[in-house]
């Protein structure tokens, strides 16, 4: 009698577990081309990266497609996607829920680690690469690939970053509440 009760339950929790599942399949195809927090992170992104190309050709007046994708430069595309995110969530889902929270302290570490450890890391580089490039050239790691340099950022890169995704998720949020 048990088995059967057990089988029953069982199948139950398998039907509810399929008919959930099948339903929020067929709405992610449409839902997350409208989901406004994934939007206004990307957003943030793409400019900000799209914003380094054009930093990048002010400073040194050459075109470096590489600028689109690498990390480190102004402004920090890092902090401006999470904090995008996090305020893009903030408005969607409120600023006293745990979502927001959970993304404002994702957001946090994120921009202490690329203005602390990112950086540093990246400062050390340029030592390591400096002592290789002084070593004779018979040492077994004078033909070593240089490190990359340009890992972390500058407070001040962070902050503009900060302040992009603030604004990217502003610009969204008053785009929605506008077309709605």
């Amino acid at each position: 009698m048990e088995e059967m009760a057990g089988a029953a339950s069982a199948s139950s929790i398998h039907n509810t577990v399929s008919s959930s599942s099948s339903s929020s399949s067929s709405s992610f195809g449409s839902s997350i081309f409208t989901n406004y927090p994934l939007i206004a992170a990307f957003s943030a992104f793409a400019i900000a990266q799209s914003t380094k190309l054009f930093t990048s050709w002010y400073k040194e007046r050459r075109w470096d497609l590489k600028q689109l994708v690498g990390s480190g430069g102004m402004p920090s595309s890092h902090s401006a996607t999470v904090t995008a995110l996090a305020m893009a969530i903030g408005f969607q889902e409120g600023f006293g829920g745990s979502l927001f929270a959970t993304a404002l302290i994702l957001a946090c570490v994120v921009m202490y680690d690329a203005s602390g450890v990112r950086l540093q890391a990246g400062r050390q580089a340029e030592v390591l690469n400096q002592i290789v490039y002084e070593l004779p050239a018979e040492h077994p790691l004078a033909e070593s690939r240089p490190l990359r340099e340009l890992l972390g950022h500058t407070p001040p890169q962070v902050i503009a970053g900060g302040l992009l995704g603030i604004v990217t998720a502003v610009v969204g949020h008053l785009i929605t509440v506008t077309s709605s």
